[in-house]
């Protein structure tokens, strides 16, 4: 083989470079709500329509903020991403992965597919490390957010793997995304993916790359009250095959998670070798 081996870090947002969910943290406080109203509500209409529950709680967010007297703007989705909480060690674990991946004779590349609101990460100060971020985005009238525009949901977010895979970076090209592509002329073959995420609303992509030859690793909150929340989940993920390895969200350097990290790049790297 020659050049450097392209390999994709791939990321959920929320739960897996952040605790909790990004709306949680300073726009639904901004409305004068507690979070827990804010998704009762949402969860109350989504079953009520029989709707998707990603479009629900964006369209719940412009009705919110509409009855409060507050236009949503980029630039105010923006300002909220900036104070976005991140996980232990996630601002310092690019320079350091990056580093050992380059060692390695890899070429490391991060992307993001979040059912998370794409404005807010991209305010985020972590986001000049990403190739793209794949996130559900709004439709904006005169520089106001009127509706959803990308809905990026829990079967959706397979869909952009595949754009990772073609080097197909937008949402909207439906016509090259669904064109072949013979597999050694794809710029990440899925043997060459890493997913990280969180819950169950990443189940679908993890299990599709790790039955594509790549590696799925679930992150959980290392917080005591929260790591016991999800036991039963990660017990399940790891009985039915979903996932490759289990660690804390924990991205400084020698943690776990970064020693699994290492090891899946270090056996990519001797692969390509071959």
């Amino acid at each position: 083989m020659t050049g450097r081996p392209t390999v994709a870090l791939i990321y959920d947002f929320d739960g897996t470079l952040a605790p909790g969910n990004m709306q949680e943290h300073s726009f639904i406080p901004a409305l004068g709500m507690d979070h827990e109203t804010f998704w009762r509500e949402v969860g109350e209409l989504t079953h009520r329509h029989d709707a998707d529950g990603v479009s629900v709680y964006m369209w719940h967010m412009l009705e919110r903020a509409r009855q409060r007297g507050l236009s949503v703007t980029s630039a105010m989705l923006a300002e909220h991403g900036r104070s976005l909480a991140l996980f232990a060690g996630v601002e310092g674990w690019f320079a350091h992965i990056d580093a050992f991946a380059a060692a390695a004779g890899l070429t490391l590349e991060h992307y993001i597919i979040s059912s998370g609101i794409g404005e807010m990460i991209e305010g985020c100060r972590i986001r000049p490390h990403f190739r793209h971020v794949f996130a559900s985005r709004f439709l904006y009238q005169d520089g106001v957010a009127v509706w959803p525009g990308t809905v990026i949901n829990y079967t959706t977010k397979t869909q952009h793997l595949f754009r990772i895979n073609k080097g197909i970076l937008n949402c909207w090209d439906h016509v090259t995304i669904n064109r072949w592509v013979e597999p050694e002329d794809r710029p990440v073959p899925f043997d060459r993916m890493i997913f990280i995420g969180d819950g169950e609303t990443d189940v679908p992509a993890m299990k599709m790359v790790r039955e594509q030859g790549g590696s799925s690793i679930a992150v959980f909150d290392p917080a005591p009250a929260a790591a016991a929340r999800v036991r039963g989940l990660l017990d399940r993920l790891i009985a039915e095959e979903r996932v490759t390895f289990v660690a804390p969200a924990d991205y400084t350097e020698g943690s776990l998670l970064d020693v699994t990290v290492r090891g899946i790049l270090g056996r990519i790297a001797r692969q390509a070798r071959r």
